[in-house]
């Protein structure tokens, strides 16, 4: 996006480099990285990124407004819905997709928000070594708002911690060993002390919630909450009913608390009108089915990782929806092929995180991920046997 910035990365590549840089991310914490690392970053311009942030700052004034619980009262599930939720989501995160306009003038769009978090820890560790290992200019940052890796890592430890011991604070997962995230639960045991514990492992005792260390058990006072209740409920009925326990009536906070996962989400989309947010509509409330369905995506509201969309909407995808209450139909981005690789172009998406802290009255933008993709959509199922495809960063011109 960065012409110069570009040009001089792909120049100064070799695989050597990409070889290195991988060993080096793998010698953390050996074996943890369990997805596809991208060759290169993403070089953001000043204005690409300011359009970026005025559009979650759109999005910010819509869910501090007195009213947002009331209009996403719908948002929860019944059955899902966790009892003493606070006041704001701790954290959440924005999707954009790097698109062209009719114009030909690259904007971006957002494709999907949440409350809840993302990989804060491990992109610490990834910008770090990809400045070790690549040439990235000076004048370009990971951080955002002048956050450093210091007061990043801090802002982020008072927010999970808060006033407690770390021991007293979990990061709460199903079967955190065995996900493909892991490597973000590490490194954020390495900024926070805060250690992965599998919901499987928890012991209720009356309101109170402990876990064993060390042939000891601890006391729980906070939850740094990764488990996606969606996920929940593909497990297994053993593990399903041990995730009952998390709808009772616990003596913990939640960081976040689990109902803002819906809140601010795709079900959220249709109550902001930005540029930068592709038009979105409640499938419930359709006056009629648009003739331009190839411009369209339909979506679940409830899902777990892009699992049920409709790329190519025909007229009986919707017709055969018995619940259209529960899912959005959106106009389709043309994601830009705007990345030069050595085997095609690659589209990319980049993730702005944005940390809230108690008793501050809105939240603040302060790092980022991006993935790059040459399929139809961004994963890994659309990737394979690809090149300069996966997770990455992007760097914002200062």
């Amino acid at each position: 996006m960065v012409t110069e910035a570009r040009e001089q990365f792909n120049k100064e590549f070799t695989e050597n480099k990409y070889e290195q840089y991988l060993a080096d991310l793998d010698s953390k914490h050996p074996g943890a990285i369990d997805f596809r690392l991208a060759e290169t970053p993403v070089f953001v311009d000043r204005s690409f990124k300011e359009k970026m942030i005025a559009a979650c700052e759109s999005i910010v004034d819509v869910i501090t407004e007195s009213d947002f619980k009331e209009r996403t009262a719908n948002a929860i599930p019944e059955h899902l819905k966790v009892l003493n939720e606070n006041d704001h989501s701790h954290f959440i995160a924005f999707d954009f997709g790097i698109c062209q306009n009719f114009a030909g003038e690259l904007e971006p769009q957002l494709i999907e928000m949440q409350g809840f978090p993302t990989l804060f820890g491990y992109q610490v560790l990834q910008a770090e070594m990809m400045r070790k290992n690549f040439s990235i200019p000076g004048n370009f940052n990971n951080y955002l708002n002048g956050f450093s890796k210091d007061s990043y890592t801090k802002l982020l430890r008072e927010i999970i911690v808060a006033d407690c011991d770390p021991e007293n604070v979990i990061l709460l997962e199903l079967f955190p060993h065995q996900q493909k995230t892991r490597i973000d639960f590490y490194c954020t045991q390495d900024y926070t002390g805060v250690q992965p514990v599998c919901l499987t492992e928890l012991i209720k005792e009356g309101k109170k919630l402990f876990y064993q260390k060390d042939e000891k058990k601890i006391l729980i006072k906070r939850i740094y909450n990764r488990l996606i209740f969606d996920e929940l409920e593909q497990q297994s009925k053993e593990v399903q009913d041990k995730g009952k326990i998390l709808f009772e009536e616990l003596d913990v906070e939640w960081v976040p608390h689990p109902n803002w996962f819906y809140r601010i989400s795709k079900y959220t989309l249709p109550l902001i009108k930005h540029q930068y947010i592709p038009e979105t509509t409640y499938l419930s409330d359709l006056a009629a089915i648009p003739n331009d369905l190839e411009k369209y995506v339909l979506k679940p509201l409830f899902s777990f990782a892009g699992q049920g969309v409709v790329i190519d909407v025909t007229k009986n995808d919707i017709q055969k929806i018995t619940d259209p209450h529960n899912w959005i139909l959106q106009r389709k981005v043309q994601y830009a092929d705007v990345i030069p690789t050595p085997d095609g172009p690659a589209k990319a998406e980049i993730r702005i995180f944005y940390f809230w802290k108690d008793g501050e009255a809105r939240p603040v933008a302060t790092h980022n991920l991006a993935r790059l993709s040459k399929g139809k959509m961004i994963g890994v199922r659309y990737n394979k046997d690809k090149t300069w495809v996966g997770g990455t960063i992007a760097f914002f011109e200062d």
